[in-house]
């Protein structure tokens, strides 16, 4: 009886930091947009082509962690991700990973542009 106890809590503090780890700091914090409408054609493309949809990375012929990001419907799809990995926000795995943080202003176009409503 006393290994099964011990077991039982085992797997109760097991789910419990399971639970724990699989939150996800909200990536909707609002950030002030105004005068600030970017397109993913104008925009996003670039900075995704240039720093995530890479060989290796994000691109078709990857899909690192099941994420293509070299095309607007899979970037839309995926806007939670991004911008959560881009702001490098607790429960999401940095992004680029192996590189520095994006600059302030790229990180604003692609959070102004999930909170647009992503705008081709």
């Amino acid at each position: 009886m006393k290994n099964t106890a011990k077991i039982y809590l085992g797997v109760v503090l097991l789910c419990a930091l399971g639970f724990a780890a699989c939150q996800k700091t909200s990536s909707t914090a609002t950030v002030d947009c105004t005068g600030l409408t970017p397109t993913y054609t104008a925009d996003i493309k670039t900075i995704m082509t240039g720093n995530c949809a890479t060989q290796g990375c994000h691109n078709a012929g990857t899909a690192a962690g099941g994420y293509d990001l070299s095309n607007y419907a899979s970037c839309k799809s995926a806007k939670d991700r991004i911008v959560g990995s881009v702001q490098h926000l607790s429960g999401y795995q940095s992004m680029p990973q192996g590189a520095a943080k994006l600059d302030d202003a790229t990180i604003k176009k692609i959070v102004c542009w999930s909170q647009n409503g992503c705008m081709q």
